[in-house]
C-alpha cells in the first residue's frame, strides 16, 4: 500500500494595513489629511478647503468673511476687493492679484488670512447633527495663501473650546440673542468689551456682532463669555438652546485622551502647543511676592506710564535708616502698584493664572524694558 502525502497549501497573501492615525476633532479629516487630498470638506457649520492635505481656507456662516475683516479695519477699500474678485476670481488666484496690484502687503494678507482661517475652523469642527461630505478636486477662488496643517487646525480649535470653557462654562451667549442687564453697581469694562456691549440689543447674537465690528468671531465670544461671567449680558428669555449646548458638551467630552495628548504632541518641541491662553486672570494683577521684614517706610507712587497688570519685586531690602527718611519715590520705569490696577471686575472665581514666562525677569533685573516686555505681553493678549 503506497502512502501519498499532499503538501499544505500556499499561505494566502496578507496585505498590510496601514496604521490608521489617532482620530482628532474630526476623524474624517484625519484621514483626509493622511491621504493628502485635495478638494473641500462640507460640515453643517462650514467648509474647510484643503490642498495637499493641508488646509488651505475656512468658511462658516457664523464668522465674518475675509473681505469683511479686511474692508470694515481698513486694510483694503471695498473698491479694490471687488476688482479682484472680478478679475482673478474666476481664476482662483484673488490673494495674489490683490498682493501684485499692490493693494494689500503680502505680510497682511497672509496674517489676516490666517485670523479668518482659525476663526472659521472653530465653528466648522464643532458639534454636528449632519453627515460631513468631501468633493475631491475642488478649490477655493481666494487661492493658495498660507496653508495650515490639520493638526495645527485642530490644536488650535481644541486650545479655544478650553479657553472659553475656563472663562466661562454656559455657552449659551455663543449662539443665542443677547440682552442687557440693566445694574446699580454695574462694573467698568475695557473699552473693546463696550465695544461689544453697546451692540447688545435683545436681537443680535455673537455672529452679528462680530460682523457689525468687522471682528474674529471668536474674540466676540471671548468678550461676552466674559460680560456673562460678570453679570452684564444673558441670552434673550425664551430662547431655547439647551440642546445643542448638551451636544456641544457631549462632543467635547468625546473626544479620547489619547487624541488631545496626539494633538499638543504635534507642536515642535520646547514650543507651548498654541498661542498662550487670553484668560481673565491674565489680564488681572498677579499676587506679589512677599518681601522680606523691613521697617514700613512710606512710599509715593509713581505716576503710572502705561498700562501694567503687575508690579516688580524689589531686589534688595531697603536698609533701616539710623533717622526717619523723607518719603522716597519710586523710579518712573517701575510699573504701578496694585492698588493703582484693580482686579479684572470680570474675571470669574476660582480662575488659575498662567504662568509668567517673565516673572524670573521681574524678580532678578531692575532693566527697564522688563516692564515694557511685560506691557506689550498684556496688550497682545487682550486683543
Amino acid at each position: 500500500m503506497t502512502t501519498v502525502r499532499t503538501p499544505p497549501p500556499p499561505p494566502l497573501p496578507v496585505r498590510q494595513r496601514a496604521v490608521a492615525p489617532v482620530a482628532g476633532l474630526s476623524p474624517m479629516l484625519s484621514r483626509l489629511a493622511a491621504e493628502r487630498a485635495t478638494g473641500v470638506l462640507v460640515r453643517e457649520c462650514g467648509s474647510l478647503y484643503l490642498s495637499e492635505g493641508q488646509v488651505v481656507h475656512a468658511e462658516s456662516p457664523a464668522t465674518p468673511g475675509l473681505d469683511v475683516l479686511l474692508t470694515v479695519r481698513g486694510a483694503l477699500n471695498a473698491e479694490g476687493w471687488r476688482e479682484a474678485i472680478a478679475e482673478a476670481g474666476a481664476r482662483r488666484l484673488v490673494g495674489r492679484f490683490l498682493v501684485d496690484r499692490g493693494r494689500i502687503a503680502k505680510g497682511a494678507l497672509e496674517l489676516c488670512h490666517l485670523g479668518a482661517l482659525y476663526d472659521a475652523a472653530y465653528f466648522v469642527l464643532g458639534p454636528s447633527s449632519a453627515p460631513s461630505r468631501f468633493r475631491y478636486g475642488a478649490a477655493h477662488w481666494l487661492g493658495p495663501v498660507h496653508p495650515v496643517p490639520v493638526a495645527a487646525v485642530e490644536r488650535e480649535t481644541l486650545r479655544r473650546r478650553e479657553l472659553l470653557h475656563r472663562i466661562w462654562s454656559d455657552p449659551a451667549t455663543d449662539d443665542a440673542p443677547l440682552v442687557r442687564i440693566e445694574r446699580l453697581d454695574e462694573p467698568a469694562v475695557a473699552p473693546r468689551q463696550a465695544a461689544v456691549l453697546g451692540r447688545v440689543d435683545g436681537t443680535r447674537t455673537a455672529a452679528d456682532i462680530s460682523r457689525a465690528l468687522g471682528r474674529p468671531a471668536f474674540h466676540t465670544l471671548v468678550d461676552l463669555r466674559r460680560l456673562a461671567a460678570a453679570g452684564i449680558v444673558a441670552p434673550a428669555p425664551g430662547t431655547e438652546v439647551a440642546a445643542r449646548h448638551e451636544e456641544r458638551e457631549r462632543f467635547d467630552a468625546a473626544i479620547p485622551a489619547e487624541a488631545r495628548a496626539a494633538l499638543r504632541a504635534t507642536s515642535p518641541a520646547g514650543a507651548p502647543p498654541g498661542p498662550a491662553p487670553v484668560t481673565p486672570a491674565a489680564m488681572t494683577p498677579a499676587p506679589d511676592t512677599p518681601a522680606p521684614a523691613t521697617p514700613a517706610t512710606p512710599v509715593t507712587p509713581a505716576t503710572p506710564v502705561g498700562t501694567a497688570t503687575a508690579r516688580t519685586t524689589p531686589t534688595a531690602p531697603i536698609a533701616p535708616p539710623a533717622a526717619p527718611p523723607a518719603p522716597t519715590a519710586l523710579p518712573a520705569r517701575d510699573t504701578p502698584p496694585l492698588t493703582l490696577a484693580p482686579p479684572d471686575p470680570l474675571a470669574p472665581p476660582d480662575t488659575p493664572a498662567p504662568p509668567d514666562p517673565l516673572a524670573h525677569l521681574a524678580l532678578t533685573s531692575t532693566d527697564p524694558d522688563v516692564s515694557l516686555l511685560r506691557r506689550l505681553r498684556d496688550a497682545l493678549e487682550a486683543l
